[in-house]
């Protein structure tokens, strides 16, 4: 990419996701947390949830099943696959996601950063995903950054 700032503002197209408790099981166990609410509707309601509630990390799930793979999301942002890191990853949750719900994801480029340095420098680009569910309401936001190495 020839100015890499030109990617501020970018939006990805929306797309939809709904929360499956399977998954919500197999996440739990793949990070090793044997906390029951993520197990048991009933242990869930006796912890103060409606239902069985996502790990915190789970919008990765979402992100990852529902959204664009690796490689369409480098040909949307012109980047050299082999020289890419993830930086960072932070989520913001607002409201509790349950089975059943249908996440709706908006994605866009919210900020890039270009370092120089000795080895060549780095992009910094940074990736905000906004959550609304089934009823319009704004759920979750992640924000990522992803360092491409010049």
């Amino acid at each position: 990419m020839s100015n890499v700032k030109e990617l501020i503002g970018l939006e990805y197209e929306p797309y939809s996701f709904e929360i499956e408790k399977g998954k919500i099981k197999e996440l739990a166990a793949a990070i090793g947390d044997d906390n029951p609410i993520y197990q048991s509707k009933e242990a869930a309601q006796e912890a103060g949830f409606d239902d069985v509630p996502i790990p915190l990390t789970f919008l990765q799930v979402v992100d990852t099943w529902g959204g664009y793979s690796f490689d369409e999301k480098m040909k949307i942002l012109k980047l050299n696959p082999v020289k890419i890191l993830h930086g960072e990853q932070e989520y913001e949750h607002l409201l509790d996601i349950y089975p059943g719900d249908v996440l709706t994801v908006n994605s866009k480029v919210i900020d890039v950063k270009v370092k120089k340095g000795a080895s060549g420098g780095m992009d910094l680009i940074k990736t905000e995903n906004r959550y609304k569910n089934q009823r319009g309401e704004l759920a979750a936001i992640s924000r990522n950054t992803t360092v491409h190495r010049h």
